[in-house]
């Protein structure tokens, strides 16, 4: 298929979450390796006290991620993750997102759109996905290992609120004139979609819509 070289091409921003996905991904993605080695539930409570110091606003949503995937995954092999990863991404696509989302992605890109997947979730799986869904780049959540062994620390910033207005600004500036069109669906994405030529805002509720209010947001809703 060929594109019209002439037509307008834009930057196009996805969150993940709730966004194209009808639920969150990364505790799917946790518990999922969990039950297939169920020695691994009983770590669970080890994220409790990140848990009670999130709850006491003494620990942020980074830290809380983090605190699951070292408690619950940490340890495992490159190639344990990897085997995992091929084994939980069908079955994320298959029945996990949302219609209308894939059909506007393949929208994009057939228009030529530099696609861009932007989410707070983590590296281990983020990639795999992207490239399934046909995106251009991702941008998300660095986590750590020790060699070939996942140590769970984050090793970048958590890529939500304000951080993903950072990277948008970043994105800006390596693609100047290009329109932005920002996908999110909650409130932590409101700080990049006020960056956006078009932000569009996913299955809103009353009190998002009012939030976002100030952004004149064009709001879909996805099944």
């Amino acid at each position: 298929m060929t594109h019209d070289t002439s037509a307008q091409v834009d930057l196009v921003i996805f969150d993940l979450d709730g966004t194209i996905t009808r639920r969150d991904t990364l505790w799917g993605y946790v518990l999922g390796f969990a039950l297939r080695r169920p020695a691994r539930l009983l770590r669970f409570p080890r994220v409790l006290p990140t848990l009670v110091r999130f709850a006491f606003g003494r620990a942020d949503h980074g830290d809380l991620k983090a605190a699951l995937i070292r408690a619950v995954m940490g340890g495992s092999s490159r190639d344990e993750i990897a085997t995992w990863t091929e084994d939980y991404l069908p079955r994320l696509l298959g029945n996990g997102v949302f219609f209308n989302a894939l059909k506007q992605i393949e929208q994009h890109r057939v228009a030529g759109d530099h696609l861009v997947l932007m989410t707070a979730t983590v590296d281990l799986y983020v990639p795999a996905l992207a490239n399934a869904l046909g995106f251009t780049e991702w941008i998300c959540t660095p986590v750590t290992w020790a060699g070939d062994y996942l140590d769970g620390a984050l090793s970048g910033p958590n890529v939500r609120d304000e951080e993903k207005a950072r990277q948008l600004r970043e994105l800006k500036g390596r693609f100047p004139g290009l329109s932005v069109v920002a996908y999110g669906n909650s409130a932590p994405d409101l700080p990049h979609l006020r960056l956006a030529d078009r932000p569009v805002l996913i299955n809103a509720g009353a009190s998002l819509r009012r939030a976002a209010a100030e952004i004149h947001v064009e709001f879909r809703d996805w099944r």
